[in-house]
């Protein structure tokens, strides 16, 4: 029997107007927008569908549109579809939309959450000190032992995001990052692509933003997830809200097992990979996981019609 597992993408997927079809078309997306302007005390909603998108970027904006449009989508696709889910993840801040769609986290505490995390990660560092690059075509061991070496020696760099086998990027202090970066190439790295960030994400220099989120996260209500949700920081299904928020409060600080996450997933036999919010960047990271499963993306109305058409009873 097939196994689905529905995926939340993360920073850097936003675009000026994502959601806006799904606001116009579905009451039950529009909702969520109305009340996501209200509960935030300020309108969210126009910033994401008419940007512009300089404003739109900065990550305390960021964060919470990215985790409404995604939600909207998903209150859709749940009450118009019967669909069997049996896993959740989400991609770095994408974890908070999937703990919310898994029942695990109130959609105002998860909204409240990633605007304080976009803040905090925000400030933890004086902008140009920090920085992260995608490096290509390289072992995550080699990665691994390169950025050792350069942390040792004053710079501090780590890997951030393992998105694939071939595609790591690693974060810490902009020399840190540059010395990485030249290092890698010279043990056969194909390519070292510096990322316009505002900050060294998913690294020890987060360590300021960990310490503000800790005691929000802590503080939140949460229930038993319905749906277990595979977590960045050890790749392993959680349901349990203690559990839940050490991995949220760790997330600031590690890196993002995607690889280890998607393996994981197909390990238990999940086929099927449903990426609901802006962009198609998981789904593509997916692919190069794993190219035997399927995928479909839901962001407008098209790809949702699409999904509708070609998963048909899928799941049955």
């Amino acid at each position: 029997m097939s196994k689905v597992a529905v995926i939340f993408p993360g920073q850097g997927s936003q675009y000026v107007g994502m959601g806006l079809e799904f606001s116009q078309h579905f009451p039950k997306a529009k909702e969520l927008f109305i009340q996501a302007d209200s509960l935030l005390g300020y309108s969210l909603s126009p910033i994401i569908f008419e940007g512009p998108e300089e404003t739109l970027k900065l990550t305390e904006n960021t964060q919470p549109a990215i985790l409404l449009t995604s939600l909207a989508i998903w209150n859709v696709l749940k009450e118009e579809n019967s669909l069997s889910v049996d896993y959740m993840a989400g991609h770095s801040l994408g974890e908070y939309s999937a703990l919310s769609a898994a029942g695990s986290l109130a959609f105002e505490d998860a909204l409240k959450l990633v605007r304080n995390r976009g803040r905090f990660m925000e400030e933890a560092v004086p902008y140009g000190e920090g920085t992260m690059a995608a490096v290509m075509g390289l072992e995550r061991e080699a990665l691994e032992t390169i950025c050792d070496t350069i942390t040792k020696s004053g710079h501090s760099v780590q890997l951030a995001n393992l998105n694939t086998p071939s595609q790591i990027v690693i974060s810490g202090s902009t020399q840190g990052v540059q010395l990485a970066g030249q290092v890698a190439q010279e043990k056969g790295a194909r390519r070292v692509i510096p990322l316009p960030v505002s900050g060294p994400f998913h690294s020890r220099l987060m360590q300021p933003a960990k310490d503000k989120l800790e005691p929000l996260v802590y503080d939140t209500d949460m229930k038993k997830a319905v749906i277990p949700v595979v977590m960045n920081v050890n790749a392993k299904p959680e349901i349990e809200p203690t559990s839940i928020k050490r991995n949220l409060v760790d997330q600031v600080t590690s890196p993002v097992l995607w690889t280890d996450t998607v393996e994981w997933l197909v390990e238990q036999g999940v086929d099927t990979f449903i990426e609901v919010g802006p962009g198609k960047v998981l789904s593509g990271l997916v692919k190069k996981i794993n190219r035997n499963v399927k995928t479909y993306n839901i962001e407008d109305v098209a790809s949702y019609e699409a999904f509708k058409e070609q998963f048909k009873g899928g799941n049955e």
